[in-house]
């Protein structure tokens, strides 16, 4: 039995308490990790860490970084403070899981990149849909020419915007750029390739909300359309938005030469998928193989890869190249210009 990895938990707000926090606590309860630390600016949280058990809780994120007691560090923050926190754990020695996106900047994202390629601490970035079963499944279909040479394709992710934190609509990391459009940029690059170009539309549709009793004002874009040009004549295009109250059509589609496939469920919760192929002229449904998959599961896959000495499949360079074309597509939606895109990543080992 390997020994528990100890983890320090840095941001304790919605996406710990609704997602991180139960998967953390089943690999305690399994001998496979141990909670050490846990860290938020509001002292209040205090009282909801302790209530799991976890003793020590701190407002200053270094302590958790000097803790010799502590192999892993989850950055849960708002977006602003990822890579900063990012960049001094990995000089700290620490394991780091950063959730989306890594950074707000290509300076910060690449300096990352590079930083994890000499530090001793494994750097595993939000988020993790490439380790669902389905999409794994999918990736496999498309490998051996299931639906023929993917030309088009198509992805929405949105909901009517998060009343949890004002923090989500203001331009300093806010929107769905950064919030829903990753995953469905993450998916179609992990499938198809890098990016060569971008193109959007974005814009604020609503300009107040109330959050949590108050008013905010809306300085983050909240409604986005998406161009990608993967080379080669095929494109997909994304919708992105905090103006979506509902949706039931497939989520993520792929068109391709011989065929088609469409995911059910979205990218980060999926329920099974799709196929239809010119051979065959119907619709066949592939059942969901994994259905108590959880999209923040990457907590899980780096604790493995700590233990055993094995590589994320997920990798620093992949979270970069889909930084750069959402800061991009904003970019192409101010400018009204196409914008290149230079990173590339290495293709997945499914």
């Amino acid at each position: 039995m390997p020994s528990p990895v100890r983890i320090g938990l840095i941001g304790c707000g919605s996406v710990l308490q609704g997602g991180y926090l139960p998967i953390a606590l089943d690999l305690q309860a399994h001998g496979l990790a141990d909670i050490r630390i846990a860290c938020d600016t509001n002292p209040e949280r205090a009282d909801l860490t302790q209530k799991f058990g976890i003793q020590t809780f701190t407002t200053d994120y270094h302590t958790v970084l000097d803790a010799a007691d502590v192999d892993l560090v989850l950055v849960l923050t708002p977006p602003a403070f990822h890579a900063p926190i990012a960049t001094a754990a990995l000089q700290a020695g620490k394991h780091v899981l950063l959730e989306k996106p890594m950074a707000l900047s290509l300076p910060d994202a690449a300096a990352l990149v590079a930083l994890a390629k000499t530090s001793p601490g494994i750097l595993l970035c939000a988020p993790h849909i490439l380790l669902s079963r389905t999409y794994q499944e999918i990736h496999r279909e498309l490998n051996r020419g299931t639906i023929g040479t993917v030309f088009a394709a198509r992805g929405i992710c949105g909901h009517g915007g998060p009343d949890w934190g004002a923090w989500y609509y203001q331009s300093g990391g806010g929107g769905p750029l950064f919030d829903l459009a990753v995953y469905n940029v993450t998916s179609l690059t992990g499938w198809l390739g890098p990016v060569r170009r971008v193109t959007a539309f974005t814009g604020t549709s609503v300009p107040e909300r109330v959050i949590q009793g108050g008013t905010v004002q809306v300085t983050a874009e909240d409604n986005a359309q998406l161009l990608l040009d993967f080379g080669n004549a095929a494109f997909a295009n994304i919708t992105s938005s905090f103006t979506i109250q509902q949706y039931r059509d497939a989520t993520l589609e792929l068109y391709g030469t011989r065929g088609t496939i469409r995911l059910q469920g979205d990218d980060w919760a999926p329920n099974g998928y799709d196929r239809w192929q010119l051979e065959t002229k119907r619709w066949d449904h592939v059942e969901e193989s994994a259905p108590a998959w959880s999209y923040l599961d990457g907590l899980r896959h780096l604790v493995h890869c700590i233990q055993t000495g094995t590589r994320p499949l997920i990798t620093p360079e992949h979270a970069y190249h889909v930084l750069e074309i959402l800061l991009k597509a904003r970019e192409a939606s101010r400018t009204g210009k196409a914008q290149t895109i230079h990173s590339r990543f290495p293709a997945l080992k499914i």
